[in-house]
Order: structure tokens, then C-alpha cells, then sequence
């Protein structure tokens, strides 16, 4: 009662404090509202049944491999056991739907038989979410490979690109019956990027220059295999939309220089473009500056053909419009001049190919996170960005939040999404073709290699408790309110 008491109390004096002038912003006739999880983050059970390693099972249990709090996602929320909890706090917040992913190793261990306490798992989730009215939206990979298939070479290798697709047709006949709204990978570049170039996260490569672009072509070769699977085997049937989602910052030039602004696109095209122009664009393929500078920097580098592998004509044609709307996870923003002192010929790497000297402005509100300042202004500038650069096409919001280290009075989160959501407003405002919004997350979970240390959830998470206690905190209240009134106070 009093953890309630002083919940309440903090979000009356926000609601008040942030009604400026007592003007309300309604979002459109059909917007709609989810919140969203990672299977590796929040089941736990990680050898339950009979369960696979995935590749974070082996990063994490590896002490050559660096989780700043030691930590792993063993336990993590144990929604492995706790779904009906989970579920029950989606209810609560009376949002429309719940993304979350499943976990590959959990479905299919070895890669050809199906788990029957794994394919138990997902139906009584799905059916739990279904008995609430809350339409479950399901990410098949969302970077928890089984440690069998990287042994392989992982997304490195192309023949992932089989496995990936038998996998998804294993889940299309199982859950598609309910499951309306898929989503094939999430955030490929940060994963491939992170996993496989830098060595920052599972996998652990460090195989920068090379292997993220190797891991990147593999994934956008799977989800057009697995996006066609379901159009023509699927949809018909199940009446169900596929799509992926990406991760952008805005990236805004320092100065109105053309060398800034051109340095800005480029970072834009080298973080977005990699994945979205393949699918997206008109003529198809990855951004012309991408394969440009790339090719010139493997010549001067010594390399006979440039480090960012070719499409076959059949591979672009079976890429190019693969979606049924565009995925978009967005959190910060960053500020980018060209860079100062350039080395044409240094060891490769994609921070080489890019080449941009980026930073935060210093009156940028931190978080938790070292990678997000809060920059509302930037979401809506993305968002044309992405509507201007790709005929406006639907985007759905999959991922915004924002990162601490506290408890239930979470007053800049809130403030976070109030001021996020307004300037998602002035995007629609502009034309942009934005249907639906997803907070990152519904709890606290297991922050990849920073473990525990960062806090994302609606919900508090006591990681004490036997029974990993879930609590509201004010930002669940507030962002509750939004989704009831399908509204927000304008700043």
C-alpha cells in the first residue's frame, strides 16, 4: 500500500507539472499501443527441458566474455515460469498487443525436432495473451542463436539463411493459427555489428570489416526467404503481415557545412540504408555510398574485391519488397561532422568505412546507458527522413525507452515518453505514416553485456525476490493513461 501511495502521488505531481496548458494531443482513429520483451532477456530457465544453448548461454558462461555486473540471464525474469504474471502486468497497462520473441534454441534444439515442453511454452503464452484480448506480436530472432549453429559460422555462413527458414515455417504451423503480425529479425546491424565485427556481444567475433558484413548479408538473405515462405505458403490462410524491424539514431550534422551534412546522410545510409535499402528502396540493393566506399577502401586496403559481399540479380529480386510494413526501433540521437583525420589504408573496420567524428551535445539529458541522451527532437526528424527516402511506408514503432537506475518514481522515463510521443505527433503531423507505438520494455530485464546494472522496464523488477516480484512504476501509471485515452498532454 505504500509502494501505491507514493506511485500515485509522484504521477499526479507529473501529470500536473507537465500540463503546461491544459491542452491534450489525441492520437489517430486506429493508433495502436503494445510493449515489448526478448526471450533471452526475461525467460531464465535457460537449460530447462530439454533447451539448447544459445549463443548468449555460451557468452555469458564464458569468463573471457565481459558482462559488466557478471551477471547472465540464467534466471533473469524467470518468465519461463512467470508468463502468466507477465501477461497479467500487459493487462494492467490495457495496451492492444505484446511483442516479444521466442527463443530458437527453446522451440527447435537441435534444429530439426521440435521441443514439446518449448512448443507447450509459446502456445500457453499465446493463449494466455489471447484470453486477455492482447494480440501477440512475435519476433523469431531476436539475437539468441543456438550455440550449434554458430559453431557452423553461424550468420557468417549463408546456409543459416535454410535453417532460419525451416525454423520459421516450424512457427508459422504452429502459432499462425493466432499469431497475426511477425517479425523476422531484430536490429540486424547492431547484432551483426556488435556480435561479429567488435566482439561487444554474442557471438563475440572480432572480426570487424568483414564479418558483419558476411553476417548482415546471411540475415537479409533469411528474412526475404522466410518473408516469401509465408506469402505464398501462409498467408493466404492465416491472413497474417510480416516484416522485420531496424535501429536508427538520427544523426544530425554539426554544421550546415555541405562535408557535415554529407557525413551525416552517410552515417545514415551505413545504419539504416544497410538493411532498409535492400528491402525498401526502388532500384533495390545496399546504399550506393555503402558499396562505393567500401570497394574503395578494400582496394587501398590491398584487397582485390570489396569486403561487402554482391547480391545475385536473383537474390536482389527476392529482397526488394519484402515486407508488409517497416519495423522501427528508435531510442537517441547523435551529432556528426566528417571526420578530421582520415586513414584511407588503416586496418579495416566499419567505424574505417564510415569514417565521422560523432558526440552528444552536452545539455542532452543522460540515461543509464552511455549510447542514449535524450533528443526528442530527433524522432520526428528520422521519421521523415525514412518517409522521404522510402515512399512513406507504414512504420510501426517497435522499440523507444529510455535506460536508469531506479526505482518506482521514475520521473525522467516518463518525461522520456512524454516528450518522445509529442514529436512522434508532429511526424504524423508532417504525413509520416506511423500506426502503432511499442515501449521498450514491459520490465526490467537482463541488459545484454551490461547485465542487470540498467533498468528499461515499466515494471520494476525485485531480482532478490524468489518470485522476481513485479511492480508498477509511475511510468506504467502514465503511459497506461496514454493508451487509455489515446492522448497526451502537449508540451
Amino acid at each position: 500500500m505504500i509502494v501505491a501511495r507514493i506511485t500515485t502521488l509522484a504521477l499526479s505531481l507529473l501529470i500536473c507539472a507537465f500540463q503546461v496548458d491544459g491542452k491534450l494531443r489525441r492520437f489517430p482513429d486506429g493508433f495502436s499501443f503494445g510493449v515489448a520483451t526478448a526471450s533471452y532477456q526475461i525467460e531464465g530457465g535457460w537449460n530447462a527441458s530439454d533447451k539448447s544453448e544459445s549463443i548468449w548461454d555460451t557468452f555469458t558462461h564464458n569468463s573471457n566474455y565481459k558482462i559488466l555486473d557478471g551477471s547472465s540471464g540464467d534466471v533473469a525474469c524467470d518468465s519461463y515460469h512467470l508468463y502468466k504474471r507477465d501477461v497479467e502486468m500487459v493487462a494492467e497497462l490495457g495496451v492492444d498487443f505484446y511483442r516479444f520473441s521466442m527463443s530458437w534454441s527453446r522451440l527447435m534444439p537441435d534444429g530439426y525436432e521440435l521441443s514439446k515442453d518449448g512448443v507447450k511454452y509459446y502456445n500457453d503464452l499465446i493463449n494466455e495473451l489471447l484470453k486477455h484480448k492482447i494480440q501477440p506480436v512475435v519476433t523469431l530472432f531476436h539475437w539468441d542463436l543456438p550455440q550449434w549453429l554458430q559453431q557452423l559460422g553461424g550468420w557468417s555462413n549463408s546456409l543459416t539463411a535454410k535453417h532460419f527458414q525451416r525454423y520459421a515455417r516450424s512457427a508459422f504451423e504452429l502459432f499462425g493459427d493466432r499469431v497475426k503480425m511477425w517479425l523476422t529479425v531484430n536490429e540486424p546491424q547492431v547484432f551483426c555489428l556488435h556480435g561479429y565485427g567488435k566482439g561487444l556481444k554474442a557471438p563475440g567475433l572480432d572480426m570487424n570489416g568483414f564479418a558483419e558484413y558476411l553476417c548482415g548479408h546471411t540475415m537479409l538473405k533469411a528474412h526475404a526467404k522466410v518473408y516469401h515462405l509465408y506469402d505464398q505458403v501462409f498467408k493466404k490462410k492465416q491472413k497474417g503481415r510480416v516484416g522485420l524491424t531496424l535501429n536508427a539514431s538520427w544523426q544530425q550534422a554539426s554544421s550546415n557545412s555541405s562535408n557535415d551534412r554529407e557525413a551525416a546522410q552517410r552515417v545514415l545510409e551505413f545504419e539504416l540504408g544497410w538493411f532498409a535499402n535492400p528491402i525498401f528502396s526502388k532500384c533495390g540493393d545496399y546504399p550506393k555510398i555503402m558499396k562505393d566506399r567500401i570497394l574503395w577502401k578494400s582496394q587501398e586496403q590491398g584487397y582485390t574485391e570489396s569486403r561487402l559481399p554482391i547480391f545475385t540479380k536473383e537474390e536482389l529480386e527476392e529482397i526488394k519488397g519484402s515486407y508488409d510494413f517497416f519495423g522501427l526501433n528508435h531510442y537517441t540521437t547523435r551529432m556528426v561532422k566528417e571526420k578530421s583525420n582520415k586513414s584511407v589504408a588503416s586496418k579495416p573496420s566499419f567505424s574505417n568505412d564510415v569514417e565521422v567524428d560523432d558526440y552528444f551535445e552536452s545539455d542532452w539529458k543522460e540515461s543509464a546507458s552511455v549510447w542514449l541522451r535524450v533528443v526528442p527532437w530527433g524522432f520526428q526528424k528520422l521519421l521523415n527522413w525514412i518517409k522521404d527516402s522510402y515512399d512513406n511506408p507504414e512504420v510501426i514503432i517497435f522499440e523507444n525507452g529510455f535506460s536508469d537506475r531506479e526505482g518506482i518514481d521514475d520521473v525522467d522515463r516518463v518525461q522520456y515518453y512524454r516528450d518522445y510521443l509529442n514529436y512522434l505527433l508532429d511526424a504524423i503531423d508532417d504525413g509520416c505514416n506511423v500506426s502503432a507505438y511499442t515501449a521498450w520494455s514491459l520490465m526490467d530485464n537482463f541488459e545484454w553485456n551490461k547485465g542487470y546494472s540498467e533498468r528499461f522496464g515499466l515494471y520494476y523488477v525485485d531480482y532478490n525476490s524468489t518470485i522476481k516480484k513485479r511492480t508498477p512504476k509511475a511510468s506504467a501509471h502514465y503511459f497506461k493513461n496514454i493508451v487509455k485515452t489515446k492522448s497526451i498532454e502537449k508540451i
